[in-house]
């Protein structure tokens, strides 16, 4: 059974500066902003039969404003911060540097009490695998931008540290195609 899966990376509610772990607030003036302008380019994404997202206000949102009417998917959660949730890394590294160190350099450590990367990379790979879909599936999954880099290196089967690496800015996608447990990254620039 071959699947293809577009995620989309939720439009801001925030600045950079502001964003916050565990972040649920809805899109601000300026996300919709985004979303509107960039609609027009995402329109292709309509043709999924099964349309997915992260069950936060901006993913929502962002779903709805392309149209897309997506069906909020617990799995697709952002990582649990646990007493984390709602502060930036910049109030955290302040009161907790050693665990925020910890937290960055091992992906098996959650100094905050919530999930470990591993654990969250984990859970994201699980949603991935257990698509219910006929061969040939078309999906779209609008996401957390964490999410995005949680699927995408667990679909490149990479070391859990790569997922510091990967950058998904607002309204940006990744395709994955394949099946369960064998996942390629499609990159953009061909007919699919």
């Amino acid at each position: 059974m071959h699947l293809t899966v577009t995620f989309v990376a939720a439009a801001r509610s925030s600045t950079l500066l502001d964003e916050r772990f565990d972040d649920d607030r809805p899109l601000d003036n300026a996300g919709w902003s985004t979303v509107q302008h960039a609609a027009p380019g995402l329109a292709r994404l309509a043709a999924a039969e099964l349309r997915y997202c992260s069950p936060t206000p901006r993913s929502r949102a962002t779903g709805d404003a392309l149209g897309l009417t997506p069906l909020a998917q617990p799995a697709l959660r952002d990582c649990d911060m646990g007493r984390w949730r709602g502060r930036t890394l910049t109030e955290v590294a302040a009161v907790e540097p050693d665990a925020v160190e910890r937290w960055l350099g091992d992906p098996r450590s959650a100094p905050h009490g919530g999930e470990s990367l591993l654990t969250f990379i984990g859970r994201v790979g699980a949603w991935l695998d257990t698509r219910p879909a006929e061969d040939g599936t078309r999906m779209v999954a609008i996401a957390e931008p964490s999410v995005v880099r949680a699927a995408l290196a667990y679909a490149l089967k990479a070391p859990p540290s790569t997922y510091w690496n990967i950058d998904a800015r607002p309204l940006s996608t990744a395709v994955v195609t394949g099946q369960q447990g064998r996942w390629s990254l499609r990159l953009g620039g061909s007919p699919s």
